[in-house]
């Protein structure tokens, strides 16, 4: 069930500079954009949007985590990615006025602002700074989507589970990861099977790469992870013309 959040603070406003998508923008707009979205809270494992619902909001998620997944026609579950916030939802079902791209998921409690697809049009229109940002921005996940297919078609599942452990670590020696809920949640993410990852993870605690606690796991070694990850990349062959 979806609730309002608490009566705003005169300072509310300004936790919208810290979604990447506002980055830059002036108080002024900031304020603007806060007093014409809705303040909405959804507990975990209750649902934003689903799949091919209209977008007729841009969601911006400022405390929380989300999960999008689609159920493909013979029932499994794919799923695409989990986001934090501060973040903007699915740009691109907003952009084009088409149904959202995906079923979005609270993972953790979160806090949103629901602002009007039109008062998000006019935010692009009349501010260069913020379209070419926003072109950028997709561009950006354009690209990542495509890494991540091409790695689901030709990396064995220790290389993609590795590599996704190493972005989630950003480079910290030592680095906690709470897993995407549970190890079935990591396959479907990965494409995969829960039984793959859970040997997967076990072969790589064996190997003292990380520590397994609960719904987290611990990178102990990351360069020895990114130098697994690496090898059991194929080789490419060939050269252009």
């Amino acid at each position: 069930m979806r609730r309002s959040v608490s009566a705003d603070t005169s300072a509310d406003w300004q936790k919208l500079a810290a979604v990447p998508l506002l980055t830059g923008l002036p108080d002024d707009r900031l304020r603007q954009l806060w007093s014409a979205s809705l303040p909405r809270h959804y507990g975990q494992g209750e649902m934003l949007r689903r799949v091919g619902d209209r977008a007729e909001h841009l969601l911006l998620v400022l405390h929380g985590r989300v999960s999008a997944t689609v159920t493909t026609a013979t029932g499994r579950v794919v799923r695409l990615g989990e986001w934090t916030g501060p973040c903007a939802l699915d740009k691109v079902a907003v952009i084009d006025g088409r149904g959202h791209t995906a079923s979005l998921t609270a993972i953790t409690p979160c806090s949103v602002r629901s602002l009007p697809r039109a008062r998000f049009e006019e935010l692009v229109d009349d501010v260069p700074a913020v379209r070419r940002h926003v072109l950028r921005l997709l561009a950006g996940q354009a690209r990542h989507q495509q890494e991540r297919f091409a790695d689901a078609a030709t990396l064995p599942v220790e290389a993609r589970l590795a590599t996704w452990l190493l972005e989630q670590a950003e480079g910290s020696s030592r680095a906690h990861i709470e897993l995407p809920g549970t190890q079935q949640d990591l396959a479907d993410l990965l494409g995969t099977t829960r039984v793959t990852i859970n040997r997967t993870l076990s072969r790589m605690r064996r190997d003292g790469l990380v520590e397994i606690t609960g719904h987290s796991v611990e990178v102990l070694a990351p360069e020895l992870l990114a130098l697994r990850a690496s090898a059991l990349r194929p080789t490419v062959g060939g050269a252009a013309g």
